[in-house]
């Protein structure tokens, strides 16, 4: 198999993925499916496939074809879910998550894919892949359905970091930019920053500091900023991406999946209520299966880390073949787009020009 840079100075279209086919809750054969779902649809797409080979070679022969766009690397550690992350990054050389970051290192792949533990994720890719000069905190970015025309907002950061300073914001906003450029075409995203109320006079003094970077940057960095938003304007749009800390946004995440569930039980319980109510649910199917597959958080999984040397995607731990599919989706999307070389490059041209008045001996009221 050959490097995804050699595959671009050879003119083709195809893409090299790394996949960390271990630690996910439905183990190795939901992981198996989902690259095989995603092969028989795109004959661009190359994986790297990390794990206990004998196990590996036996579910990828199960599937038609899979082995000829696969090779399997042995690796026969496993991260759990329960593994602290100082743990693993002492002892986690010989896991398969160890071994699917280190093929995007080396340049055989250009995305990693991973199910498994996000804390010991984050900690290796930071520590195999290295953060990009001038970045202080890597962001997890996740696809949010809205009611934008292209479906989807960013939301980062999602639980890489709970804390964030001004600058730290500000480089989410930048990265966030880049990714919905990227992942969902849109020339001049529309940024907002998340805050208890849109007046400007509202928030911690970060946010307010934040408000005020993010707005300096959004020409030279190509999106216009829209300002504060509120958490009633995540799935809205008046926004493509918002842009908060960990904290803030891991809950809000987890909240709107506990949320989407809900909504489906609730509708679930409400037509099997009487006959009738039961009728009306067949002459509604079709519009039921388009909302489930609407709000089916398996259909936008994969959330990016961004800020770091390569692209890693981390899908959900209870993620199927259907949400391993998805996500390996994504990450050729963005493998395609050279997200990662841009992104870097968008970090890089930021932080010159912040550095910029330093050089010529500005004082601290003018950078201010």
């Amino acid at each position: 198999m050959t490097s995804t840079q050699d595959q671009t100075k050879a003119g083709t279209k195809q893409a090299v993925l790394s996949i960390d086919a271990m630690g996910g809750d439905l183990g190795p054969a939901a992981v198996v499916a989902g690259i095989a779902a995603s092969a028989s649809k795109n004959s661009d797409i190359r994986f790297i496939l990390h794990g206990p080979a004998e196990e590996l070679q036996r579910l990828v022969a199960k599937k038609r074809g899979l082995a000829e766009v696969c090779e399997i690397r042995d690796a026969s550690g496993v991260v759990s879910m329960d593994d602290k992350p100082s743990h693993v990054m002492r002892n986690g050389k010989n896991t398969s998550m160890w071994s699917a970051l280190d093929s995007v290192r080396n340049g055989e792949a250009t995305v990693a894919v991973s199910c498994g533990n996000t804390g010991a994720l984050m900690a290796l890719s930071m520590v195999r892949l290295r953060k990009l000069p001038g970045v202080n905190r890597p962001a997890i970015a996740i696809l949010w359905p809205s009611r934008n025309s292209h479906g989807f907002n960013v939301m980062l950061d999602v639980g890489a970091d709970i804390r964030a300073d001004a600058r730290d914001l500000l480089q989410y906003a930048l990265m966030g930019a880049s990714y919905a450029r990227n992942g969902l075409a849109l020339e001049r995203p529309r940024v907002g920053l998340l805050n208890v109320g849109t007046e400007e006079h509202k928030g911690r003094a970060e946010l307010k500091e934040a408000h005020d970077l993010i707005g300096e940057h959004a020409e030279s960095a190509n999106y216009e900023f829209v300002g504060f938003v509120e958490g009633g304007d995540i799935p809205g749009d008046a926004a493509d991406v918002i842009v908060t800390d960990g904290f803030t946004g891991n809950v809000a995440l987890k909240t709107g999946e506990g949320t989407a569930s809900l909504i489906g039980d609730l509708l679930k319980e409400a037509f099997a209520y009487s006959p009738l109510s039961r009728l009306a649910s067949l002459l509604a199917l079709t519009s039921l299966r388009r909302l489930k597959k609407r709000i089916d958080p398996r259909r936008v999984n994969g959330g990016v880390f961004l800020g770091l040397n390569g692209t890693v995607v981390k899908s959900h731990g209870s993620a199927d073949a259907t949400g391993i599919s998805a996500a390996v989706k994504l990450a050729f999307k963005l493998a395609q787009t050279g997200f990662g070389d841009k992104v870097a490059a968008r970090v890089a041209s930021t932080v010159a020009l912040d550095e910029a008045p330093k050089d010529t001996g500005a004082s601290e009221e003018t950078q201010t």
